[in-house]
């Protein structure tokens, strides 16, 4: 289940392009995190919006971040779930790029240092698995050597390997407050058009040290979920994306089809396609239907 935690106390506040989806401050992301914990709900993903931002996206890698706190929180009130924490700079840099500004371009090399930075001050602070989703070229690696040096040496890497440029973020960076300032991110996700691409990427990603590789969006991209799964012996993850998700809120709202079953036909899609894992906003309702 992905959760959007932000600064405050008592703050819930609801996000228009995902419906029934909120900005939780951290006590009631413990309410909400106990609440899918009592339901059977085994991991969450914790995404960060920051009091402040600039442009090194500090907020990432402080070890009294908004992530950092939330796992505190979460590893006391929440022992039996699974903590897993979004590992990028595009929400807490003030440019919205998910890596260092130099000359109008980003520095694929010298984000790799913050990224890496901010993996280890979120496992110091109770993550169980990081997720790198940057897309920055050996920023596994870098992530896995930075970990390794810490002795964390036992924490996996959940590599966003396959992440397309896609039309269906926009609700998720209305949700994270990331989207950037200029420009698109085209430069380093990936072209939708290419699959040869996902599985270049995913094996340079498996050579580096992740454990776990992840396509992002999910329905569009069924077919690279499933060359990955029939080339690739690491579980697959697939991100069942906000702009998936709302196009059948919306509808439902309309009338125009049954949710839980569109819900459900979607997710066992990408099931059927060979995703071992599931991000879904749709965990929580999930819980309950099945």
């Amino acid at each position: 289940m992905p959760f959007f935690v932000c600064p405050g106390e008592g703050v819930v506040r609801p996000l228009e392009g995902l419906s029934a989806i909120a900005q939780l401050s951290v006590d009631e992301l413990v309410r909400e995190a106990s609440e899918c914990e009592r339901l059977g709900i085994s991991a969450v993903l914790l995404f960060g919006i920051p009091e402040e931002k600039d442009e090194e996206g500090s907020g990432a890698y402080d070890d009294d971040g908004i992530v950092q706190r939330a796992l505190r929180a979460l590893r006391e009130h929440c022992p039996r779930l699974l903590l897993l924490t979004d590992v990028c700079l595009c929400e807490y840099t003030s440019h919205g790029h998910c890596g260092i500004i130099r000359d109008g371009e980003v520095d694929n090399d010298e984000s790799l240092e913050l990224i890496a930075r901010t993996a280890v001050s979120h496992v110091e602070a109770g993550a169980d698995a990081v997720c790198p989703s940057d897309m920055m070229d050996g920023r596994v690696g870098a992530v896995r050597s930075a970990l390794d040096d810490a002795g964390l040496t036992h924490t996996p890497i959940v590599a966003y390997s396959a992440k397309y440029a896609s039309a269906f973020y926009g609700p998720f960076r209305e949700a994270a407050e990331s989207a950037p300032s200029f420009g698109d991110r085209r430069g380093y996700q990936m072209d939708p058009a290419n699959v040869r691409e996902a599985l270049r990427e995913i094996a340079l990603d498996v050579s580096e040290g992740a454990d776990v590789v992840m396509v992002k969006p999910a329905l569009p991209y069924l077919d690279v979920i499933r060359a990955a799964r029939e080339r690739f012996d690491l579980p697959i993850a697939a991100y069942n994306v906000s702009g998936e998700y709302a196009m059948v809120k919306a509808s439902a709202a309309r009338g125009w089809l049954d949710e839980r079953q569109a819900a459900l036909e979607s997710l066992t899609a990408i099931k059927r396609a060979g995703a071992d894992l599931v991000v879904t906003y749709w965990t929580k309702e999930l819980a309950t239907w099945l």
